[in-house]
């Protein structure tokens, strides 16, 4: 690759922040040809996608191939660089649900009621407890009062699980269930006080489901509450959920969610999404909207 264009070579803007690729291979010296290569392989840069596809950059991304580079020139692998470059960025959105739409804006969505919201919550902790090997999983359910119908299943979850953690606005004297998942309060600030979320994310089993409630709801009953609502089972936009997730839990001090961080900055491997496990997941999914309706 070359890294010296000369002096008089056109760059773009100082102050651009929605750079082409082509602009970011001007700024760090690295050809799209390479860039993409490291998109495949290796997950970073991990660009903004349009709605007809095309990539976007930022600055930070800027600093961050640089920093890539410069490791890579002192002898460091490639992997390893961009592992480190890529955990030093914390997600662009502390919302689930806002981060997946920025980053994934083919995903369709639906106006849900909270009632089809926790089927689709239920249906996407039983598949997971039932055949992902040791899970990373996260939940947000708002208020205490509305995690308590899933305490026991996510007790279950967090025995199997790698990590598990569970967040709402306050928790009764702050204290964990001994064999359940870590609880977290959320700042008042929180996007996520407003978002219900549950991810999961392993090697074998990727599901997620985010959503946002819509504001002025307060004389609405619990269950007939609306919220804008994405699901997705595609481990690239799961591994994204579970970023932003992990960021949080990071920030509210919880106890290895920042090395939890570190491994989740990886790529998910690549898998092919099996159409069985997909079918199983709608069929749950069906099951529990029929229950609840």
């Amino acid at each position: 690759m070359s890294m010296d264009h000369g002096p008089d070579a056109a760059q773009p803007p100082a102050d651009a922040v929605d750079l082409t690729i082509g602009d970011l291979a001007q700024r760090t010296g690295v050809s799209t040809a390479v860039l993409r290569m490291w998109e495949t392989r290796h997950g970073f840069p991990d660009p903004r996608r349009l709605a007809s596809g095309h990539r976007r950059y930022s600055a930070s991304d800027v600093d961050l191939v640089r920093q890539v580079v410069r490791r890579k020139d002192a002898g460091i692998r490639l992997d390893v660089a961009i592992a480190e470059a890529a955990a030093t960025r914390p997600p662009a959105s502390p919302s689930v649900f806002a981060e997946l739409r920025r980053r994934h804006p083919a995903l369709a969505v639906h106006r849900l009621r909270k009632s089809t919201l926790i089927a689709l919550s239920w249906a996407i902790e039983d598949e997971c407890c039932a055949v992902a090997d040791r899970p990373v999983l996260f939940g947000a359910f708002q208020r205490p009062e509305f995690y308590a119908p899933s305490a026991r299943r996510w007790a279950e979850l967090a025995r199997v699980a790698r990590s598990a953690v569970v967040f709402a606005d306050g928790w009764s004297g702050g204290v964990d269930d001994a064999e359940g998942p870590v609880r977290v309060t959320l700042d008042p600030s929180a996007p996520l006080r407003r978002e219900w979320s549950v991810v999961c994310d392993a090697f074998d089993s990727t599901a997620c489901l985010a959503a946002w409630e819509l504001p002025g709801q307060s004389a609405v009953p619990d269950r007939e509450r609306l919220f804008e609502a994405l699901w997705t089972v595609d481990p690239v936009a799961v591994r994204d959920a579970a970023r932003v997730a992990a960021a949080v839990a990071a920030d509210a001090g919880v106890a290895g969610a920042p090395a939890l961080l570190d491994e989740l900055a990886a790529a998910p491997a690549p898998r092919a999404t099996a159409p069985a496990a997909v079918t199983a997941l709608f069929n749950r999914v069906v099951a529990y909207v029929d229950r609840l309706s």
